[in-house]
């Protein structure tokens, strides 16, 4: 069985909005259901489980009856962090598999990416999309600052997608800061992270100008 969690959490500071970001229109309908759209359209059978602070529940109900929204999905309650809100979807995934966990404002993963990396993951059980980094890079220590290679660097995506019984044991570890995403999260338990193409269409929206962005995106 394949599942996903989406995880929407964010309260939109840097977006300037009174609306949740994920709850911002683009196209003429919610950015979480173009996201919820991407992983159904890559797979009917997958099992989406969307993870929301229980404060923005109702209203996303209300969303769903106005857009005629029917792509069935289960609702978990957000946590106080995103890695307490992972373990709080991950509570839902009751079946072995594979389980991917993607950002509920990151719209425009590829179905391609999308199915590569679940059929990835059943080969080697822990599968990050990644990007090339464009522009340079410099590393900042104190007052000096150097140029570094960046053909040594990628970008991380998501869906970040694991075995299910792998990432359910490394989300038995206690909560640090440093887990910034999933794979940190199986990297601390020990595993090994693959990485594959993902595509730059996949943005995460955060800011007024991503918001810009994704509606070009979306007229072509």
């Amino acid at each position: 069985m394949n599942f996903v969690i989406i995880v929407a959490g964010g309260k939109g500071l840097r977006m300037g909005a009174d609306l949740p970001k994920q709850f911002l229109p683009i196209g003429g309908k919610p950015v979480l259901m173009h996201t919820l759209e991407a992983f159904h359209k890559a797979d009917a059978a997958m099992r989406l489980i969307l993870v929301l602070p229980q404060s923005q529940q109702t209203y996303w109900k209300s969303l769903c009856e106005t857009h005629a929204f029917t792509i069935p999905h289960q609702v978990a309650d957000g946590g106080e962090t995103r890695f307490h809100s992972v373990k709080n979807g991950l509570a839902l995934v009751d079946e072995a598999g594979l389980v991917g966990v993607h950002d509920g404002v990151r719209p425009f993963a590829s179905i391609e990416v999308i199915r590569r990396c679940y059929a990835e993951a059943a080969r080697y059980k822990a599968v990050v999309p990644v990007i090339d980094v464009v522009e340079t890079i410099r590393m900042v220590q104190g007052d000096d600052s150097q140029t570094v290679d960046r053909n040594l660097y990628k970008l991380g995506q998501t869906p970040q997608v694991f075995d299910v019984a792998l990432l359910k044991q490394a989300y038995h570890q206690s909560y640090i800061p440093g887990f910034t995403d999933d794979a940190s999260v199986v990297e601390a338990y020990g595993g090994k992270i693959h990485l594959t193409e993902g595509n730059r269409e996949n943005i995460k929206i955060t800011t007024p100008f991503d918001l810009k962005i994704a509606e070009t995106i979306l007229q072509k």
